[in-house]
């Protein structure tokens, strides 16, 4: 395993010209910019749900000494009764699973109130806080928003934060973020991308809201605008799981507070944080801010076209080294999950093996002897808890060793034994995962894991058994191309799945092009690569083993090499796009 200098905080660095406030010095330059522009200004600080309100309205209290200081959420927000009426049907009784919603944040306000609020601000100065609170003044003397990524939301509701205008506080976790993910975060979104151009202010309230840090709106635009036109990284973020291993701990560094590390999220732009460096400290925005502010650039126009401002592509890894199986699972057919869910495409993944034990295996496929009604009745009967199931029996268990490449399109029944570590390459709807058979473990809250057995057995292919597996899943890679110092190869994925990937192994410079599609890549081997642009249109960027990197569609070309400790060794990257939506010369 080659040593790694694994970066965990990985920043966008903003020129000189920006800066950065902090604490009652970043009220003071509110106050100031709003005094500057009205004698009685009317400051609204919007804020996505999951911002710790309480706290705020009373730092704004403080700073805004003689304004009126009016919280939305509690002045002219719907009773709970009636907010809770109205998502019912996307809530479903489900644990896990809901419908994605299409309202609008004014559906959860009453407009009497919202317009009594504004008349209010209309007499004096005012701040007005809280999310939605920009429905009550659309034309403020100061627009602020108070930002906040989800993976932040989801620590602070694993200690007791309910969801927005709620009391469960200690309802099942699984259930917040359902209600998050199909609901409110939907709305949030709709709702913060029509005040991005607006913006004189955001704030970053994700470590602290007491000492919350500010830049100003241009900052903000311009840090995504920088973004989307070189290579860069998200924040990753780690958590154990009842399957989780010890790889992850040595190779990126982690502490030693938990006992096992099961998942890490390296590309996840919808829960990921990307990171401004203004001043010589880091500023947290949401990822998704850029896929919003910027699609065309990031995704390119035929990607957006086909996806919309969504990211379609994921990385993650799936650490089981000296830990246990994953769950056997399935996920849903693309009609399936649209009719079923709302969503608009399917999670199609693959696992590729950065590392593996000698005895590692992958479940994949059932296998061509299996009589589909038996080994439904056998999972039917391990659901109840009486009897074990026999895998074995049922699914193909295939040998897995260090770079292996398994293709796995949706429908097909599948999970990663343990002491594999697993870098995941998946479409982005990451939670419809339709466990059918969980070892007989219970979760870190010593709940039963949620089994999903009617979705799935609506969805497992039962024509893809042994040989139709081990001939299109299996070992699928080809040689493309060969230069001077480097080979490329296509690893797959199946022609059922819309994600593209491609094997570099190098010694020296590999000239890539985005042709008008983002690309996502991961450095598989090899201690340290650097990116660099033929042009100079950005400056190098160098990558460590297992990070993963996006290359926005706009870069265009593009030259990988060895550098630092990853000279003269021979290095490896797995590079993911999307298939079919590639335009030559675009980016150049």
């Amino acid at each position: 395993m080659p040593a790694s200098k694994y970066d965990k905080w990985p920043a966008t660095r903003m020129g000189t010209s920006h800066r950065l406030w902090s604490g009652q010095a970043a009220w003071a330059e509110i106050r100031r910019v709003a005094e500057s522009r009205s004698a009685a200004p009317t400051v609204v600080v919007d804020c996505y749900p999951g911002t710790d309100i309480h706290t705020l309205h009373k730092e704004l209290g403080i700073a805004f000494a003689g304004y009126t200081v009016i919280d939305v959420e509690e002045e002219a927000a719907r009773p709970t009764a009636e907010i809770d009426a109205m998502i019912d049907q996307n809530l479903t009784d489900d644990r896990v699973f809901g419908v994605m919603s299409h309202l609008r944040l004014a559906s959860f306000y009453r407009e009497d109130r919202l317009k009594e609020i504004a008349c209010i601000a209309a007499q004096g100065p005012t701040v007005i806080v809280g999310w939605g609170a920009a429905l009550a003044a659309p034309s403020p003397d100061v627009l602020a928003l108070a930002d906040l990524a989800r993976w932040e939301i989801q620590q602070r509701q694993r200690k007791g934060l309910p969801n927005w205008r709620s009391t469960n506080f200690d309802e099942d976790n699984l259930r917040k973020y359902k209600r998050g993910f199909f609901i409110e975060w939907r709305v949030a979104d709709r709702h913060k991308q029509r005040l991005f151009s607006k913006l004189d202010f955001v704030i970053d309230t994700n470590a602290s809201t007491t000492e919350a840090k500010v830049i100003t709106g241009d900052t903000f635009r311009e840090g995504l605008a920088i973004t989307a036109a070189k290579p860069f990284r998200v924040v990753p973020f780690f958590d154990p799981g009842v399957w989780g291993g010890q790889w992850m701990k040595d190779v990126c560094a982690l502490n030693d507070d938990q006992e096992n590390y099961a998942w890490c999220f390296d590309c996840v732009p919808e829960e990921n944080s990307l990171l401004l460096e203004v001043e010589g400290e880091h500023f947290e925005l949401p990822s998704i801010d850029l896929v919003f502010r910027h699609p065309r650039e990031l995704l390119g126009e035929l990607t957006f076209a086909r996806f919309g401002a969504e990211f379609p592509i994921r990385f993650d890894f799936l650490d089981t080294m000296q830990g246990g199986n994953l769950s056997l699972q399935v996920h849903p057919l693309t009609e399936y999950i649209k009719d079923t869910f709302g969503m608009n495409y399917t999670q199609d993944e693959s696992y590729y093996l950065l590392d593996a034990a000698k005895d590692a295996v992958v479940y994949l496929g059932v296998k061509d002897s299996t009589d589909p009604d038996e080994m439904v009745s056998a999972l039917e009967t391990a659901s109840t808890g009486s009897e074990s199931f026999d895998a074995e029996k049922y699914v193909n268990m295939y040998p897995a060793k260090k770079h292996d490449h398994f293709l796995i399109p949706a429908g097909t029944v599948h999970c990663s034994g343990a002491d594999s570590m697993v870098l995941e390459i998946s479409a982005t709807p990451y939670i419809f995962t339709f466990k059918m058979w969980d070892w007989d473990r219970v979760g870190l809250d010593g709940i039963p894991r949620p089994i999903h057995l009617e979705h799935a057995k609506k969805n497992i292919q039962w024509d893809r058994g042994t040989k139709w597996t081990t001939e299109n899943l299996v070992d699928q890679v080809q040689v493309i191309e060969e230069g001077d110092g480097w080979v490329e190869e296509r690893t797959g994925l199946h022609e059922f799945e819309f994600i593209e990937t491609r094997r570099h192994w190098f010694t020296k410079p590999v000239l890539h092009d985005t042709q008008g599609t983002v690309n996502v890549i991961n450095l598989v081997e090899g201690s340290e690569a650097i990116v660099e642009s033929p042009t100079g249109a950005f400056e190098p960027f160098i990558v460590h083993y297992a990070e993963t990197f996006i290359v926005p569609a706009r870069v265009g070309q593009y030259i990988i090499r060895p550098h630092g400790q990853g000279e003269g060794q021979k290095l490896g990257t797995l590079k993911a796009s999307v298939r079919g939506t590639e335009r030559p010369g675009f980016g150049k």
